[in-house]
């Protein structure tokens, strides 16, 4: 099948965009390369500072002939989707031996959970921690010991971080090892039901806790298709992990198996074999453009639309919001995972998962193949499913038909004709919607404003009985340069009670919504944000306003709103407390969200 002529236009407004940038960063890489091994640059007592804790192993490091791996690792034990590689390192080191390599972990990574500081102070810091992680990544691979590197890492920030490493160190080959989902718990539907219902006082702490805990009860990420799901789809539409690994339960023989063939497929791939293949020769604009797609495709977490322009700009490539809206608009919606439908990932898995999406998308000219990939040339490759015959790992043809229709369709009979995100822009600022899990008769609110500055307020005033008529809650200051962008997901449950009494509602935020959210309309991510004196600072309490996720626009309706000063907030409670102080230097420096609210690419 041809390639989809926007899918081809898109690219090749990407690739002209970047030409300059993406010329410099290779230009970069291949000097890099040139060096040739890295330690054979190294002195002796750089050498023996290196080898030193490696016991059996240090001979092989010392001649320089076998392959090294580093491992970038965010693995810790509270948080459930970092836990299961705790095992990762004795088994890779143990493999690597057995295919004449050595690996060493060469350093780890912060990995917080947006879970644990949803709605809490700490949120604050979620977003700069990808710029955290990217920087604590270069720290690790600096000691310029490494052949190839794998990186070890999930949820919401750490795999962007871990990209962005990846890409500035682009001249070796970097493969990244899923640790997959938890098993099912109580579904999603009843989870958020419960949130709803202790939202409303119907029910009390007890049965609130009790849920959460029946929902997230094992080890592996939250099973919702949140930004950690998300992550793990793009790294397998994006050739970074071994084809059909994104979505294999942890601590499983299957999972075990192919944490095996990827570091033997990173042995295989340094620059000291015949199949050397760099990630900067993986990450460019197709694989991107891959990403989106299957962004789009699933119906994934609106946080990707920060981290993806971010990740690209490490690779020399360079996306924006008009992208993302354009393959949107010829991508259809394939599936149907919370909070888009009932099922979680483990459904989706089996239902034919992202092998038969991949597939189906490659069918319809809608994806690259020609693009390379960690397991070899071409995306096709992907359409494969691992299996464990006779304790042996081998790729096998993956379905060519659905396994259930109301979670993952074809192309031809999709869930909707368009992607699940629509970018918004108008008189308020540019910002975006998931429209993936918002029914069509919610996709246009004309309502009046009610302005906080703060997401506590929002409760506040719904506990006070004050939302009574259809309103546009619009939450401000709450952008990266405000307070460091935090996820106002906390107003899911109460914003969707008002919804569920019959009022029309809306949210318009400067801020990040989960990537769990979606049932209420919101435009977030609203840019320029209110701190840097965007419109959203002109915004008054009973101004109409309209969103529109049909025509894409997002204004305030009143005549004078263009001519009115803009509301200055005291912003100094968000400088200090759980780490703020820390991280001042970001918020002073930290770019526009439309453009990946980074600070250090």
């Amino acid at each position: 099948m041809p390639l989809n002529n926007t899918i081809h236009d898109v690219t090749q407004r990407i690739r002209e965009r970047s030409a300059d940038r993406r010329a410099k960063y290779m230009d970069q890489m291949k000097r890099a390369a040139d060096q040739g091994p890295a330690r054979a640059h190294l002195t002796c007592g750089n050498q023996a500072h290196a080898y030193a804790a490696m016991g059996d192993d240090k001979a092989s490091l010392a001649e320089g002939r076998a392959p090294n791996i580093g491992v970038v690792t965010a693995y810790n034990d509270m948080l459930s989707a970092h836990q299961p590689y705790e095992r990762y390192p004795e088994l890779i080191r143990q493999t690597a031996r057995k295919v004449g390599a050595t690996a060493q972990v060469a350093g780890g990574v912060p990995a917080m959970c947006d879970g644990v500081t949803q709605g809490q102070t700490g949120m604050e810091l979620s977003l700069f921690s990808r710029d955290v992680i990217a920087l604590a990544s270069g720290v690790a691979l600096s000691h310029n010991t490494f052949d190839a590197a794998l990186y070890l890492g999930v949820c919401d920030k750490i795999v962007p971080g871990l990209i962005i490493a990846a890409a500035t160190f682009g001249h070796i080959p970097g493969i990244f090892l899923p640790a997959g989902p938890m098993v099912s718990g109580l579904p999603n539907d009843e989870k958020a039901k419960v949130r709803q219902q202790f939202a409303t006082g119907e029910v009390g702490r007890d049965k609130l806790m009790e849920a959460e805990m029946a929902s997230y009860h094992g080890p592996g990420t939250c099973t919702f298709y949140g930004t950690a799901n998300t992550n793990q789809m793009l790294m397998e539409f994006m050739g970074l992990h071994m084809p059909g690994s994104s979505f294999v339960n942890p601590n499983t023989p299957l999972r075990d198996a192919l944490t095996v063939a990827g570091v033997e497929r990173a042995a295989a791939i340094t620059q000291l074999g015949n199949e050397y293949t760099p990630v900067c020769d993986v990450l460019d604009e197709r694989a991107f453009v891959n990403g989106i797609v299957g962004l789009m495709a699933t119906g994934g977490s609106t946080n990707l639309v920060l981290h993806l322009p971010a990740m690209a700009r490490a690779a020399g490539v360079e996306l924006t919001l008009e992208d993302f809206d354009q393959l949107s608009s010829v991508v259809p919606l394939m599936a149907k995972v919370y909070p888009n439908g009932l099922a979680d990932v483990n459904h989706f898995h089996a239902a034919g998962g992202l092998g038969y999406m991949i597939g189906e998308l490659l069918d319809n000219g809608l994806l690259h193949d020609d693009t390379q990939t960690i397991a070899g040339q071409g995306l096709s490759r992907y359409t494969e499913e691992p299996k464990l015959v006779d304790d042996s790992l081998t790729w096998v043809e993956g379905p060519k038909e659905t396994q259930n229709d109301k979670i993952l369709r074809p192309v031809e009979t999709a869930f909707q004709p368009t992607g699940g995100l629509k970018q918004l822009a108008g008189n308020l600022g540019t910002g975006i919607m998931k429209v993936s899990a918002v029914a069509p008769e919610r996709h246009i609110i004309e309502a009046k404003a009610r302005v906080f500055h703060e997401q506590a307020d929002v409760r506040k005033a719904f506990q006070a009985g004050e939302f009574t008529e259809d309103t546009i809650v619009v939450v401000r200051f709450q952008g990266p340069q405000a307070n460091g962008m935090p996820e106002l997901h906390s107003l899911t449950p109460t914003l969707a009670v008002l919804q569920d009494r019959g009022l029309k509602v809306a949210l318009v935020t400067d801020g990040r919504m989960s990537g769990a959210s979606g049932k209420v309309p919101a435009a977030i991510h609203v840019s320029p944000e209110a701190s840097l004196g965007g419109p959203l600072a002109r915004v008054r309490d009973g101004d109409l306003l309209r969103v529109d996720a049909k025509t894409g626009k997002i204004d305030c309706l009143e005549a004078d709103f263009d001519t009115r000063e803009a509301v200055v907030a005291d912003l100094t409670a968000n400088k200090s407390g759980i780490g703020r102080e820390l991280f001042e230097a970001f918020r002073q420096n930290v770019g526009l969200a439309s453009n990946g609210a980074a600070v250090i690419v």
